[in-house]
Formats: structure tokens, sequence, C-alpha cells
């Protein structure tokens, strides 16, 4: 379970370098476009428990909530191919009383190259009624820490947003 210390500043990025892998791949050797969403939950899961010590599964059993997708918005840029190593990059972009919003975005290992962009809607909901239930103080906490606050969403649209990300990234040498 997050507790928020007051003392400490929370990264509110996550990022991890990770090789496609070739039982993930179609047979032009990119990375199947529904594996996109295992490789972000998995680097934001293993991210997250590492950067903020939370275990998912245990503040679930304890509050008997969770969060469950709403929305996907995903654009597919270039491909990611076999045995290329590359960049994740995740954030939490917008939260209120029961939904957040996290951004997604992969680049080549370098980070000189956009892949793909993922936003994710999720609705925090009680386990037991299935129905939407506010987020608890320590959740609100945690959300509070970890809110990538360089994102304009929602009045920022989907496509100015991977333009701004393309901006972003390394600049390619000559």
């Amino acid at each position: 379970m997050f507790h928020r210390d007051p003392n400490r500043t929370y990264p509110t990025e996550t990022e991890s370098r990770v090789i496609i892998r070739f039982q993930d791949c179609d047979p032009l050797q990119h990375l199947n476009n529904a594996k996109y969403f295992d490789y972000y939950f998995n680097a934001r899961e293993d991210q997250v428990a590492k950067l903020y010590d939370i275990n998912y599964g245990q503040m679930f059993r304890e509050l008997k909530t969770s969060w469950v997708v709403y929305q996907h918005q995903i654009a597919y840029i270039r491909p990611a191919l076999v045995s290329e190593w590359v960049r994740i990059t995740s954030r939490l972009i917008y939260f209120n009383e029961d939904t957040l919003v996290e951004e997604f975005f992969m680049t080549n290992d370098d980070k000189t190259e956009l892949k793909n962009v993922l936003w994710m809607t999720s609705k925090y909901i009680s386990v037991q009624t299935g129905k939407r239930t506010p987020h608890t103080p320590d959740v609100m906490a945690y959300l509070e820490a970890t809110k990538y606050p360089h994102v304009g969403y929602p009045e920022v649209n989907f496509n100015d947003r991977i333009r701004e990300i393309k901006q972003e990234l390394v600049p390619v040498r000559v």
C-alpha cells in the first residue's frame, strides 16, 4: 500500500528498456499490434512496484477495488522489430475522483524515433459491486504524488500530443 512521504519527491515518469521478442512478432518481424499493450502494462507494473513501493495485487485485495480499462487511444507510428531494444515510458497524465489516464510511448533504444503512443483511460471500481467508486485517500495521495505535470490533459488532443512527444525526443546527430 502506498503511504506518501511528505519529505520525498516521487518520479512522475517511468522508463524501462526491453527487447522485442520473436514470439511477439508477426511474419513481417513487427511487434504484433496487440502485444504493445502487454509490453506497456508489464513495464508500468514493474516500474510502479520499484519506484513507489506499490503492490497492486495487495492493494486490490485490501481495498477491494481495482481499475478497469475504459478506453484506449493508440497510434502505431513506426514498427518495433524483432530483437530490437526499445525504451518504454509511462506517465500518469490525468486523474479525478474515479478516473485516471496514463500515457505510454515507445521509442528506439537511443530515444530518437517514436514508435507508438497509447493513452489508456481507466475507471476505479469496487470489486464487490462492479460499479465506479471514488479513489481512497491513500490512492489519491499516490496519484497526486506521481502525476506528470507537463501534459495539459484533457485540453490537449491525442495527435497534438504525439507531435509534442516527437519534439521531446533526442535530436538525431549528423
